[in-house]
């Protein structure tokens, strides 16, 4: 039997569960305040990390593997490459290194643990102190984030049951009824709904649920290497963690997009959404952190600046499900995170929305009870 879905966003996750849902042969209205995808959804920018090392969280690393075999799927449904797998950088002290690069073996994943030298040696554009290691994944990469939501659009509009309303702003949402208004007064009626649109959740969601979530600003620095070492850095894997204190990461140039930096000092906590601009003092900020990484940098190789905003769960750091009565859910957090796993993800809200047990994919908000949006409480806390 076919079962009537409206999924309110613009994103990743919305997107993929749209496509999932399809998949399963139900008919899908996707709603947007903004064009689908929408370029100011969290999940749109040039590039993201998909790399399944998580330090000493075996559960997590097998989801991430699962998602990588997943992504790869994707891109044959969707025949579309947006998933260059340079492999992922992990730099640790030497003895979390050798643990981590086990772990990973455990989960059925292939890892090289790297010495300092042999770091050294092998990037020595990455100025990596203080003796450090890595863990230098294969099976990881960078997935092309524009394109991937660019390919399941593309897929969803060649697909039967399947409508795109765009630049329509939704005002209520009713989870026990399946209805959804939108700001030209318009009602849509179906028999589940999901929303799933990120930091914006909290316009949506009653106060006992928006007050516990956290909204981010996270600056961000889009860089042309020097020519004498686009060599280097064309061999040069993603890095989510460069070992500092900082917590500096960073997205390698490939296929044509910009070397991004970035750093978990230039993320802050916020009160609401305005501009995308970046102020002087935090790009300053990452260009001084950056300047003792990377041997010769300076604030000649940027070449743009944004600040992107996400939401988390502010119990956990995480993502949030929550459920809205009926056959209605709303993703409400990402946590910052949520893209290297929207495939298990959009499975998991799928399976829900259709009435299915969900699939377990290894993530606890996803695997256990959704927040209740009527007794917001859950469980152990």
């Amino acid at each position: 039997m076919s079962t009537r879905v409206t999924v309110v966003g613009g994103g990743v996750i919305a997107l993929l569960t749209a496509v999932e849902c399809v998949l399963d042969g139900h008919k899908v209205t996707v709603v947007d305040q903004g064009p689908i995808p929408h370029s100011r959804a969290t999940s749109f920018d040039q590039h993201r990390i998909l790399r399944a090392l998580h330090p000493a969280d075996p559960r997590t690393t097998a989801a991430a593997l699962r998602a990588h075999h997943r992504w790869v799927e994707l891109e044959e449904l969707f025949l579309t490459r947006f998933y260059e797998q340079v492999g992922s950088l992990t730099v640790l002290p030497p003895a979390a290194a050798t643990d981590a690069a086990a772990m990973l073996a455990d989960a059925g994943g292939h890892a090289r643990e790297l010495t300092a030298a042999g770091l050294a040696d092998r990037y020595p554009h990455l100025h990596v102190g203080g003796g450090l290691g890595a863990v230098l994944e294969d099976e990881a990469g960078v997935l092309l984030a524009e394109r991937v939501l660019a390919a399941c659009v593309g897929w969803l509009k060649w697909q039967r049951g399947i409508e795109l309303i765009e630049h329509r702003a939704v005002t209520a949402v009713d989870g026990e009824s399946g209805s959804v208004r939108l700001v030209d007064g318009r009602v849509l009626r179906s028999d589940a709904v999901l929303v799933a649109v990120g930091p914006w959740s909290r316009d949506l969601l009653p106060p006992n649920i928006s007050e516990r979530l956290t909204l981010y600003r996270q600056s961000l620095l889009y860089c042309r290497v020097p020519r004498q070492q686009s060599s280097a850095w064309a061999a040069t894997p993603a890095v989510p963690a460069l070992g500092t204190a900082g917590g500096a990461w960073l997205i390698p140039p490939v296929a044509g997009t910009a070397l991004k930096l970035t750093s978990a000092t230039a993320c802050r906590e916020v009160d609401a959404i305005t501009d995308h601009a970046t102020d002087p003092y935090w790009q300053r900020k990452l260009e001084k952190e950056f300047g003792d990484i990377l041997p010769g940098f300076g604030p000649a190789w940027v070449t743009a600046a944004k600040d992107a905003y996400y939401s988390s769960f502010a119990e956990t750091g995480g993502p949030l499900l929550v459920a809205l009565g009926g056959a209605g859910f709303a993703y409400a957090a990402c946590g910052g995170t949520s893209f290297k796993f929207a495939p298990l993800i959009a499975r998991s809200l799928a399976d829900r929305l259709i009435g299915r047990s969900p699939s377990l994919i290894g993530l606890g908000a996803l695997d256990g009870p959704p927040l209740d949006v009527h007794t917001p409480q859950l469980a152990g806390l």
